[in-house]
């Protein structure tokens, strides 16, 4: 009888021995690494689960045990909602820590660069700008920027490769502020700026059937959005000239367009000479009618609605009001147009 009280006081023993050893071994396991070292950078990939994503802290020595940590998850209902990307965490850290961080989504941030290119820029001026906060050469921009090549919005927005066209993608690339991950290729760059065009015009209600209805290809409405664009500043004048430049056309009048000139020059002039008009290119409204090739400058969203909804009028004339206000003074006939350069000169 003695016998058998001392093995079952044994066996009792034995077992709270052994749970007090597993209880430590538990409780050590899931521990902070000690000694804390430092920040380990880390990658949950997409479609990874909380038993991965457990192994690869133990590998890289954020926790100690795995096992534990998956254990851990499911005492406390998480690991369903973490977040891929690339993380940093320190051998020290917290399970709680680690968990909030992992939902919240906490990824290292990359770093960007902002760029912004305003309205009317061309695409010389545009690469300047890019290589510019790319501490690249211009040449590698335009390179892309005359062939098209390897861009898939090209395609999406039918964008023509003429030989009369000094730059393929002018007009196409949206004027905005950027911000893009550091290491983006031109590629991507360009294609971004391409993109971004796309959503502009998609947030224009019904702008394809209106412009079906005006008879117009978009290449067609961006070289008209980009002559208003380099011809006007008031926002209000934007759809009037639109119209008067639809006026000319529909008399099959030249548009005469100072801005298609200046186009051509190496650096902008503020007052065009005779001689200047006579220059030799399918961009001068001077000597040829209709539009030009192309666009002559990236357009904002105002001049595109002005150039898809012009305001209608009896005006074919403009000129610019030298009285320091940026605006025009418009006449239906050249001999209001003459008065109203006169006009213009004697205010300024």
């Amino acid at each position: 009888m003695k016998a058998a009280v001392r093995v079952l006081l044994t066996v009792i023993l034995v077992l709270a021995l052994a749970g007090g050893g597993g209880a430590w071994y538990i409780w050590n396991g899931m521990q902070p690494v000690e000694p804390a070292g430092p920040a380990v950078t880390f990658t949950i990939e997409k479609g990874m689960g909380s038993a991965d994503i457990a192994d690869l802290l133990e590998e890289h020595g954020i926790i100690r045990n795995s096992l534990l940590f998956k254990g851990y998850l499911k005492w406390v209902n998480e690991g369903s909602s973490f977040k891929a990307g690339t993380y940093t965490a320190s051998p020290g850290d917290t399970y709680d820590n680690l968990i909030s961080r992992l939902n919240a989504g906490d990824v290292v941030k990359e770093e960007t660069v902002v760029f912004t290119i305003p309205e009317g820029f061309t695409v010389k001026q545009i690469a300047d700008k890019l290589a510019e906060a790319w501490n690249q050469e211009a040449d590698v921009f335009l390179e892309i920027m005359n062939s098209g090549a390897g861009l898939e919005h090209v395609a999406e927005l039918d964008i023509p490769d003429n030989e009369e066209l000094r730059h393929r993608l002018e007009g196409y690339l949206f004027p905005e502020t950027y911000e893009l991950l550091k290491d983006s290729t031109p590629q991507e760059i360009i294609e971004a700026m391409l993109e971004q065009l796309v959503k502009q015009l998609d947030s224009i209600p019904d702008w394809r059937a209106k412009l079906t209805e005006r008879g117009m290809t978009l290449h067609e409405l961006l070289t008209v959005a980009s002559l208003v664009e380099r011809e006007v500043v008031v926002d209000e004048e934007r759809p009037l000239v639109a119209g008067v430049i639809y006026n000319r056309l529909d008399k099959e009048q030249k548009l005469e367009i100072d801005a298609t000139v200046q186009y051509l020059l190496d650096k902008q002039k503020e007052r065009l000479l005779y001689k200047d008009l006579e220059v030799d290119s399918p961009f001068n409204t001077y000597r040829n009618a209709g539009l030009p090739p192309g666009p002559i400058s990236s357009p904002g969203l105002a001049s595109i609605q002005a150039a898809l909804t012009p305001e209608s009028s009896d005006y074919y004339f403009y000129v610019t009001k030298k009285d320091g206000t940026q605006g025009h003074l418009f006449g239906k006939t050249y001999e209001e147009h003459l008065a109203n350069i006169k006009k213009s000169e004697q205010n300024q």
